[in-house]
């Protein structure tokens, strides 16, 4: 009988350790303090904030299941192909800039691209049937009440640093003066529209006389852009800008429906939120 109890007494305390760690549960799926930890830190959030975003994602989870969602190895790779296409590297020098500016191995990589979409599956199930393009009144409004959002340069003159070893780029992007023969420099004048919307919003963000962070250049090796100047567009009209202003569109009434839906999810869903910070 003593060893009965002792057995009992054991097993009882594994699962309250198990059940210690678990903040909350959604449906059957458990989220974890160091979950919660985890995404604090990662997004610079507070607790309520980082519970909200995982619940979101259990959610999404159990949804992906439910509806059958799947991706095979086939499409995670033509991403992948097509992202390397994207930024004119090769698919191996992709793997050396995620790795390189993530900490991600290819196998790591895979599974974050195929996690994209898994979502983008789910989230065009939910939206297709809610979906429309604007009417061109809808667009012209938007415009108006948007305007600032639209414009952008026309083009950037910009002296590019590149290296293979990044502690040598780091000291120069620290200390313009230095100089060293193992870094490259290339003058270019960039036209907004004919680079990749990540450097375009790079650069739009690093201010005239600066350098831009380091970033890893797809060959294995480093670069810093140093902005020389700025072009300033001229105003646009909302022709010019229709494709953009669309895009805009669609992307807020998607975001819209997605909330909308979750939301509603959330509601009807057995959520269990056991605590939220540890004692």
């Amino acid at each position: 009988m003593i060893k009965l109890i002792l057995i009992l007494f054991i097993v009882a305390s594994l699962q309250a350790k198990v059940y210690d760690g678990v903040a909350v549960v959604v449906e059957d799926k458990a989220i974890t303090l160091l979950d919660i930890k985890k995404e604090m830190q990662t997004k610079h959030i507070n607790v309520k904030k980082a519970i909200d975003i995982l619940i979101r994602k259990k959610l999404e989870s159990i949804e992906i299941k439910k509806r059958n969602i799947s991706v095979g190895s086939s499409e995670v790779y033509d991403d992948i192909k097509k992202m390397a296409q994207r930024n004119n590297v090769s698919v191996s020098n992709l793997y050396d800039a995620v790795r390189e500016a993530n900490g991600l191995t290819s196998e790591q990589f895979k599974v974050k691209i195929k996690q994209k979409l898994l979502l983008q599956k789910l989230y065009n199930a939910v939206t297709i049937s809610s979906m429309s393009e604007p009417s061109q009144e809808e667009i012209k409004d938007y415009f108006e009440l948007h305007k600032s959002d639209f414009k952008h340069p026309l083009s950037f003159t910009v002296v590019i640093y590149d290296t293979k070893q990044k502690e040598l780029l780091r000291e120069k992007v620290d200390n313009p003066m230095f100089y060293s023969p193992q870094i490259a420099s290339n003058e270019q004048v960039l036209p907004y529209n004919r680079i990749s919307p990540e450097l375009a919003s790079l650069l739009s963000k690093t201010a005239v006389g600066h350098f831009t962070p380091v970033i890893p250049n797809g060959k294995g090796g480093f670069m810093s852009f140093y902005i020389k100047s700025v072009e300033s567009a001229k105003d646009t009209g909302v022709e010019s800008m229709k494709p953009q202003i669309i895009n805009t569109i669609m992307i807020e009434k998607r975001e819209a429906i997605l909330s909308d839906y979750f939301a509603r999810l959330r509601d009807n869903a057995d959520i269990n939120i056991i605590r939220v910070q540890e004692e």
